[in-house]
């Protein structure tokens, strides 16, 4: 019940939020009698909500099944992930469309989204099939999906030209982190565009 009326509240203040009119919402007396008593104002509404978020996208992305290629697996990440975020523009767009400020810390949190990213990345890198350090590995695969799914939500991309751009982009980030050898591997069997 709770989180169905946050939900409701969260749709109210977010096209409130995001209104270059900024016009009345269209039932103001959800805000009082939700916002400070069960979530202590906008501010936090919009917590739990990107909290709500935040634990979504870990479950979508931590049910993709693991298998023996790694970077099949970080492919099916990457699907996951684009998935959840055109399944959940709403949660996407507090996640990463500047609704709330978002500093990523150093530390990959039990439950965080991440965390299944980094860990097959760590079994690509010690099956030797990835070449460099975790972090920067993830954060270029991160910010290819995120930069691939905000383009798509935003309509810049039509579906044929988003499943294209996703193929292509996620296979050429993965390529970029390959060993000499896989790299070479790849680039035979890989489908085209």
């Amino acid at each position: 019940m709770r989180w169905r009326t946050a939900l409701n509240a969260f749709d109210i203040t977010f096209d409130d939020r995001l209104s270059a009119t900024r016009q009345q919402p269209r039932t103001p007396w959800l805000h009082r009698s939700i916002d400070r008593p069960l979530f202590g104002g906008k501010d936090g509404l919009i917590r739990a909500v990107r909290d709500r978020a935040v634990a979504g996208l870990f479950q979508s992305l931590s049910a993709v099944q693991t298998s023996a290629d790694p970077l099949a697996d970080l492919y099916a990440l990457a699907a996951a992930y684009r998935h959840w975020g055109r399944d959940h523009t709403h949660l996407y767009t507090v996640l990463f469309g500047g609704v709330q400020s978002f500093e990523p810390g150093g530390q990959v949190g039990e439950a965080d989204p991440v965390r299944p990213l980094v860990e097959a990345i760590d079994r690509a890198r010690a099956a030797s099939l990835l070449d460099g350090e975790p972090t920067p590995i993830a954060l270029s695969i991160w910010a290819t999906l995120h930069g691939l799914v905000a383009l798509e939500l935003a309509g810049a991309l039509d579906t044929a030209m988003a499943d294209t751009a996703f193929r292509s982009a996620i296979h050429a980030t993965l390529r970029g982190w390959t060993t000499p050898s896989v790299f070479r591997a790849l680039r035979r069997t890989e489908p085209g565009p």
